[in-house]
């Protein structure tokens, strides 16, 4: 029986704990935190939404626990607002063609941990050095780290030729709350609002199940510098985190501000303010002894919060992984080997990064056609609209960015995604889109509410 050890008890780390010992490997998951740390002592690390493709993986391996507790999102509700604070162009509401989930990492670990060992895998709890690292390494067949700061993530050097940013593109801040209503009443479905200012930043509120205290959600802020959002550099307390979020949601996304009052933090630790620059490492890490140990997951490629795409990257990195490992039978784990699993990845699933830059950089024309195209889009169930389908495969593509990812970068791939989908020319879906945005500017120049599709109450 082949030994692999596996560093890190986070999503990654353990699904491919799970998934190993299902094939019959014998498995050692190394954690700086017992299942009691996680679910009582530490934050969650994020709001880890994962879509379809990666739930999918989950329900095989049977860790799909709160499947009938959690809140299923259902879609995308989006402002997107190109100049000053107050004047809206467009909005977007695009339905899934099945759910997403956000469960509370604390939860998932502690759950997942424990279950792990009720199955026959060993955890071993102590914070793991480079020397300890070295002892590991030499009494397995496989080490996989999947968590690393500090003199860990050194062993992984940046891959300049994948990595797109130099420093941090946004802060970051996280609240996640509940006392809060779980529905918008101005959108037919449970959606992630996606607030999108081209010139300060973005913030989103996900539906999020929190571990005590059942669903809710995770507010996330990315600021620019300098931006009206950037109000959380100086946060120390969840209090504080709290009360700034309620301000920035009032100054920038009136539209939220009678539904956001009575939120409640989730918990005292269920917070986070920070910054880290996104980028892809080399999959093999050398030890001092020239043993060879690989990072998956974020200790591989990170990515910025802003396309929902860090835990759904590593839920399938980690599955890719378990299938090579898989199909390498009884041959060595050679540094070329562990090169070669990424490469696979990176082969099926490279326009992760690119979507989720793509989010971060100001919109392209491409990008700005499917954009009006869509507009009218109601987001209601009954809409067969070929705008309808447009915004529909906006969302779906959080699921599989290979499905439109290359039509925000290419015009033509742009307009005969439009035509596809409407199943008629693209100018008039352009012009059709384009007179209903003109018509809504108007509006709101003459003091009146907007008209948008998704700004009024059901």
């Amino acid at each position: 029986m082949r030994k692999i050890a596996i560093v890190g008890a986070g999503q990654a780390g353990l699904l491919i704990a799970h998934a190993l010992l299902r094939h019959g490997y014998d498995i050692t998951l190394f954690s700086d935190k017992s299942a009691e740390d996680f679910l009582t002592r530490t934050r969650p690390t994020g709001t880890a939404a994962r879509f379809d493709m990666s739930l999918e993986w989950e329900r095989e391996l049977g860790l799909n626990h709160w499947d009938d507790v959690a809140p299923k999102g259902q879609g995308v509700h989006l402002h997107f607002v190109p100049g000053k604070l107050g004047n809206v162009l467009i909005t977007l509401l695009g339905r899934l063609s099945r759910p997403f989930l956000a469960i509370d990492l604390r939860l998932q670990s502690h759950r997942w941990m424990i279950g792990l060992e009720k199955q026959g895998g060993r955890v071993v709890i102590e914070d793991v050095t480079i020397p300890r690292l070295e002892e590991i390494a030499a009494a397995h067949d496989l080490t996989i780290v999947a968590a690393g700061r500090g003199a860990i993530m050194k062993l992984f050097p940046r891959d300049e030729t994948r990595s797109t940013y130099h420093k941090p593109p946004r802060f970051l801040a996280m609240v996640n709350v509940v006392n809060v209503p779980m529905r918008l009443e101005y959108c037919p479905f449970l959606p992630v609002k996606f607030n999108f200012f081209a010139r300060y930043g973005e913030c989103f509120w996900v539906p999020w199940y929190h571990k005590d205290k059942g669903p809710g959600w995770s507010w996330v802020f990315e600021a620019k510098e300098g931006s009206p959002m950037d109000q959380f550099r100086s946060i120390t307390s969840g209090e504080q985190a709290l009360e700034t979020a309620k301000k920035v949601i009032a100054a920038m996304t009136p539209w939220d501000r009678e539904w956001s009052r009575n939120a409640e933090l989730g918990d005292e630790l269920s917070w986070l303010v920070g910054s880290f620059v996104p980028e892809v490492r080399k999959t093999v890490g050398t030890l001092p002894s020239g043993r060879a140990v690989m990072s998956v997951g974020d200790t591989n490629h990170s990515l910025d919060p802003v396309g929902g795409q860090g835990a759904n990257n590593g839920n399938k990195m980690a599955r890719n992984l378990v299938q090579c490992i898989v199909e390498r039978g009884d041959r060595a784990f050679d540094p070329e080997w562990m090169a070669g699993t990424f490469e696979k990845f990176w082969q099926r699933h490279r326009f992760i990064d690119q979507f989720n830059n793509t989010l971060l950089e100001p919109l392209t024309a491409p990008g700005k056609e499917l954009l009006i195209a869509q507009y009218g889009a109601t987001g209601e169930a009954h809409d067969r609209s070929g705008r309808q389908k447009i915004a529909n495969a906006f969302i779906e593509n959080f699921n599989d960015p290979i499905l439109l990812t290359e039509s925000f970068h290419d015009m033509a791939k742009a307009r005969s995604t439009i035509e596809r989908l409407t199943g008629r020319s693209w100018m008039w879906s352009a012009a059709l889109g384009r007179f209903g945005i003109a018509k809504a500017q108007l509006r709101q120049r003459m003091g009146f509410e907007s008209g948008h599709p998704g700004t009024r109450p059901l």
